[in-house]
């Protein structure tokens, strides 16, 4: 069986999926797929084994100058990259519109969720077979229960995100992974409780490892830590290489953020914060200790982050 799955943003989204792939690959062990996916996003479709090929598209950048020659050559050459193939099954597993045209670019009976199971409903008339998911459950189950409606198997098991290799013991001291800045500002907790949190995290001897993308976030980073000893910010890294960093951290605190669900994934003490968006949809899921603490428009106190630092690091 010949199978492409679409969902091509963002980096919390894909982790998320990440266990659907397993699933769907240890009930058809003879299919090969392949997966549309953003181009800042192509190392997480690498990373699980049971991809054959990754399709890449910079829908984002396109869209910045969508008639220029590049954005042109490149759409073509996704399209024909998409038509290449005459596959069995295509699942679009991001159900918007954005995702829709490039389902519709490619061969094969077109999936994915029915009219009152996805924040765009228009999508649903552009599938061939439509299931029912319901919208208020989190992530990870919500795309294994499309997976298996699809597939037509029951999911089994824990969530397997197919990440173990990424793994890597660290001959560094031990340390804590700090996730400080998000997207949007409204998700940003205040400076006070940051330091409350370094000084719990140094009290149990971990090092502290803040992680930074844009200027602004590595600007905000080093204001946090100021001159304190034992704290650095992170050199700009790939996602393989943060993978690794924080799969070799003793607990990794963050703002509810793609590379705290990374954390998460690939079994890391995970706790996050949230403020500008509710955990009863995308909740951490790991293997190790998870505490998804506040909820949309009321952030967690400190006193509540600390006692999970404490419950985490006995």
């Amino acid at each position: 069986m010949k199978i492409l799955i679409v969902r091509t943003s963002s980096l919390g989204d894909l982790i998320h999926m990440l266990p659907a792939i397993t699933d769907i690959k240890r009930h058809i062990p003879e299919a090969t797929i392949d997966w549309v996916v953003e181009e800042a996003f192509t190392e997480i479709p690498r990373w699980h084994a049971a991809i054959d090929r990754v399709i890449v598209i910079a829908h984002r950048r396109w869209r910045r100058a969508w008639w220029s020659a590049q954005s042109k050559a490149e759409r073509t050459a996704a399209i024909k990259a998409l038509r290449s193939v005459e596959y069995d099954l295509v699942l679009d597993m991001q159900g918007l519109m954005k995702s829709v045209w490039l389902v519709k670019q490619a061969h094969g009976v077109k999936h994915g969720f029915d009219w009152r199971s996805t924040r765009e409903p228009l999508c649903s008339l552009f599938y061939d077979v439509r299931h029912r998911v319901e919208i208020w459950q989190p992530a990870v189950e919500r795309q294994r229960q499309l997976a298996s409606l699809t597939f037509g198997y029951t999911p089994e098991g824990p969530p397997d995100f197919g990440l173990d290799h990424l793994i890597s013991p660290t001959t560094a001291g031990p340390y804590a992974v700090i996730m400080p800045s998000a997207s949007r500002d409204n998700k940003l907790w205040p400076t006070a409780d940051w330091q409350a949190v370094f000084d719990c995290l140094q009290s149990h001897d971990l090092e502290l490892r803040l992680l930074a993308g844009s200027e602004a976030e590595r600007e905000r980073a080093h204001q946090l830590i100021g001159s304190r000893s034992g704290a650095t910010v992170q050199a700009k890294s790939s996602l393989t290489e943060l993978a690794t960093l924080m799969s070799g951290a003793r607990l990794m605190v963050g703002l509810d953020s793609g590379l705290t669900h990374l954390s998460a994934a690939v079994g890391t003490d995970t706790i996050g914060i949230y403020k500008a968006s509710t955990p009863a949809r995308t909740p951490l899921v790991g293997r190790g200790f998870v505490a998804s603490l506040g909820d949309k428009g009321k952030a967690p106190g400190r006193a509540e982050v600390l006692a999970a630092i404490e419950s985490a690091l006995p």
